[in-house]
């Protein structure tokens, strides 16, 4: 019996509960690599967690034996293919993910912004005003950002909690 990792196709956004279904199948190990975010929203920040390869995840078995169970196991569309070759993936292309995402395979970006980077502000009467943040004020948990606002630049202190770095600030 021939163990090789495998990549396979899920269902969109329900590549947890393939690998949920997958991971209770014997001889089946299954790795989904995910990123942890904070995203602006009209409620304010949320954090958000999402496949790594959205609709994609990782299995190990052997072809031969687990084809049919894995294929047809709840969240999973198919088992990458091209016509009758199924490709193996690399046992070091899985060791060099799980070493920069991490052992629990969930990779949590931080969300702490530093002076001089943009923000957005989600939530509240400024929500979606893009700012500079010009200096932390740790003790009250707060930080002082530069805005444009009403045509003129304006300094204003607000929670950190309120404020998604722009970069993961797609807006929902």
């Amino acid at each position: 019996m021939a163990e090789n990792w495998f990549c396979l196709r899920s269902q969109p956004k329900h590549e947890h509960i393939a690998a949920a279904h997958l991971a209770q199948l014997p001889e089946i190990e299954v790795y989904l690599p995910r990123l942890r975010f904070k995203r602006s929203t009209r409620q304010g920040p949320a954090w958000f967690t999402e496949a790594l390869f959205p609709s994609y995840l990782f299995a190990r078995f052997d072809l031969e034996s687990s084809l049919r169970r894995v294929h047809h196991a709840r969240g999973v569309i198919g088992i990458v293919h091209f016509g009758d070759q199924w490709p193996c993936v690399p046992d070091q292309a899985i060791e060099e993910l799980r070493a920069r995402v991490g052992s629990d395979a969930v990779h949590v970006i931080p969300d702490e912004p530093v002076p001089g980077e943009k923000v957005v502000i989600s939530g509240g009467p400024f929500h979606e005003l893009e700012a500079v943040v010009t200096r932390l004020l740790p003790a009250r948990a707060r930080i002082a950002v530069l805005l444009e606002f009403l045509g003129r630049q304006t300094m204003v202190e607000v929670p950190v909690t309120s404020v998604v770095r722009q970069k993961n600030a797609r807006s929902l």
